[in-house]
């Protein structure tokens, strides 16, 4: 635990004397709980992560160059990092290593800038367990699970619940306790059991994205930097642009096959496919008139500009650019007659 022998040393000191020691890297085994970690300035951020589950690391697979979730995301916005891994299928963060390690650490990051948490499903369970004892500020959860302790949430009926009951559920940090932590908690409301979750959460900003599912479609997600992007903004500046968030959820929708990979992912639930495919011939509307505004904004003039000045050497290239030029504009007179003329 050379992390907590190094803290308690280095807090102690003036900020100018702690600024010759960073940044500190290392990483520590706690258990079946890897944490890896990269001190580089006390006047910025702390972010603590908690692994998702689907991030099923075995010890055999830490090697120097590990990287825990998150722990490379947070590196790259230039903010301190402590991040949690956890090892094996199923990890709810309750080995005693563990615990012991946080409840010693928790004093000792006091004197940061600001204590900041991050976490999706099982890592938002850990981020809101622990951060009243870690005294965090702000919080980003993307459909956390609040607990498994089948008498708090009886609906979580999941089969990870019934997996996850050889752990202590009565215990300490077994369910949320933000303590005075701010923040948002993103989900999708058509979940009956991450709603349910959700609400156990009322201090937060509750942001929510209608068909973004809990874990089967959060790799689609994923795929367009949908978590990253809003994490980003969260790291960097402490909270969430919420007019940008709702402009990129609007513009998740409009990818072109949105709906047909809910749809499969959701096939076992007729209610759910019957009302995701009213959503889709809603927003299939909504896509028609969005695209034609995108058209009407964009100006066609620099490519007709390129296509005119090297019509005589290149007439070719000019009728592709053109041709581009007309798909954006199908009723710009000019195109049509420069292509005639080419042509």
């Amino acid at each position: 635990m050379k992390l907590l022998y190094w803290l308690e040393e280095w807090t102690r000191l003036p900020r100018d004397e702690q600024q010759s020691l960073v940044p500190m890297t290392g990483g520590d085994l706690l258990g079946d709980v890897y944490v890896k970690y990269h001190i580089i300035d006390a006047n910025k951020p702390l972010l603590i992560t908690f692994s998702p589950a689907g991030t099923n690391y075995q010890e055999h697979d830490i090697t120097d160059d590990f990287s825990p979730w998150a722990y490379k995301l947070a590196k790259k916005q230039d903010v301190n990092i402590i991040a949690f891994q956890h090892l094996g299928i199923s990890n709810w963060f309750r080995h005693r290593n563990l615990l012991f390690f946080i409840e010693q650490l928790a004093p000792l990051i006091g004197g940061f800038k600001e204590r900041l948490g991050y976490g999706l499903s099982r890592g938002g369970f850990a981020v809101g367990a622990f951060a009243n004892l870690l005294k965090l500020d702000k919080v980003l959860l993307f459909h956390p699970v609040s607990t498994k302790n089948k008498e708090k949430a009886p609906w979580d009926d999941r089969s990870s619940t019934d997996i996850a009951q050889k752990f202590d559920w009565n215990g300490d940090y077994h369910d949320l306790d933000l303590g005075h932590a701010k923040g948002y908690i993103i989900y999708d409301p058509t979940n009956r059991i991450d709603r349910a979750h959700a609400k156990r959460y009322p201090q937060l900003t509750h942001l929510r994205v209608f068909g973004m599912g809990h874990s089967v479609h959060a790799t689609y997600l994923n795929k367009f930097g949908f978590y990253k992007d809003v994490a980003v903004d969260f790291i960097s500046h402490q909270q969430v642009d919420i007019a940008q968030f709702r402009q990129q959820t609007k513009t998740l929708r409009f990818k072109e096959d949105y709906y047909r990979r809910l749809n499969k992912a959701n096939k076992s639930s007729p209610h759910r496919l019957a009302l995701l495919s009213t959503a889709h011939t809603i927003l299939a509307e909504e896509k028609a008139e969005h695209m034609q505004e995108q058209k009407d904004a964009i100006d066609v003039q620099p490519l007709i500009d390129v296509a005119i000045k090297h019509q005589d050497e290149h007439p070719n290239d000019a009728i592709k650019v053109l041709e581009v030029a007309q798909q954006l504009s199908p009723d710009d007179p000019v195109i049509d007659h420069k292509l005639k003329q080419l042509k």
